[in-house]
């Protein structure tokens, strides 16, 4: 790698740190996790045309930037969260707490996306999931 890309991601990582906080393994975590959530969704969409969010099923411009939005959005809530820590002096209790909110999310949509592209998993996860995202489609299963 040469000396330029080095010093952009150098320059970059250190932006991003003094927003959100160390590179720690639950930034590192809920990075994978949204990138994870990401391309299962483009792939239910856009190789299974199977997603919940478009009328036909397919892949749709709008709700890619939408779902990127919130991506954003949900790094907002990490610096916040961050920026509240250093305020309180709280030693990463918020922002850690947000982390940890935000990748039980992820992993729920992962999973939602799966299930979607016909892996299957134990009905009991399925049903938590379902209740956990407002879905009440299983509600006469018992």
């Amino acid at each position: 790698m040469n000396l330029e890309k080095t010093t952009v991601i150098t320059a970059v990582s250190a932006f991003v740190t003094a927003l959100v906080g160390e590179w720690d393994g639950a930034l590192i975590t809920l990075l994978l996790f949204m990138v994870a959530d990401w391309i299962t969704g483009l792939t239910v969409a856009g190789v299974f045309n199977n997603s919940p969010k478009t009328e036909t099923g397919a892949l749709e411009s709008r709700i890619g930037l939408k779902g990127l939005c919130r991506k954003g959005g949900m790094l907002f809530v990490v610096l916040i969260a961050y920026r509240l820590d250093l305020m309180a002096g709280l030693n990463g209790v918020l922002r850690t707490g947000a982390i940890v909110a935000l990748v039980c999310n992820e992993a729920l949509s992962i999973l939602e996306n799966v299930s979607l592209m016909g892996v299957r998993y134990p009905k009991s996860i399925d049903r938590v999931i379902r209740q956990l995202l407002g879905d009440k489609s299983d509600k006469d299963e018992k």
